[in-house]
């Protein structure tokens, strides 16, 4: 395991499960799966990359507790094809973000995935901060990128609120 291991807690695990094999190429760890006394996965591992992943069902009686997670790709585009083919809502499409390429989307479950690919050659013209003062990094792209965030955490609701139609 890394220093860090992100542990989603999520309706419908082992369907999350292969949606994140099927997007990220995630290789399950099929001695890890453990099931609870009421059949619900009490605990599963998948590999991303270098990194470790724990997903586990939710609980009846347990709250909505939406994932927020960072995963580095080698094709923002291509994984954002495939997410959106398995029923992922596109959050931000892939845009320069000093460099690298950030894209975000959510899951059928409910989870934000920060997508990032990055780019070795940095810009050559960063922009300067004074001080307190960031207007230098107000840029098209980043109002989009944060415009698109706050809309994607206003409107996020529990898969299970049948107001939403979802289940």
């Amino acid at each position: 395991m890394n220093t860090v291991n992100p542990f989603i807690i999520t309706d419908r695990a082992a369907e999350l499960i292969d949606f994140l094999i099927d997007v990220f190429g995630a290789t399950d760890v099929p001695e890890a799966r453990t099931l609870d006394r009421d059949g619900l996965i009490l605990h599963a591992e998948l590999r991303v990359g270098d990194s470790l992943l724990m997903l586990a069902d939710r609980k009846p009686d347990w709250p909505f507790t939406p994932a927020l997670t960072r995963v580095y790709v080698d094709d923002a585009a291509a994984t954002l094809t495939r997410a959106e083919s398995r029923g992922a809502r596109i959050v931000t499409r892939p845009t320069d973000f000093f460099g690298d390429t950030l894209a975000r989307f959510q899951d059928p479950s409910a989870n934000l995935w920060w997508v990032w690919q990055h780019n070795p050659q940095p810009p050559q013209d960063w922009p300067e901060s004074e001080g307190d003062d960031w207007s230098g990094f107000a840029t098209p792209e980043l109002h989009y990128i944060h415009g698109t965030l706050l809309e994607a955490m206003r409107t996020l609701q529990d898969p299970r609120d049948h107001r939403t139609g979802q289940i």
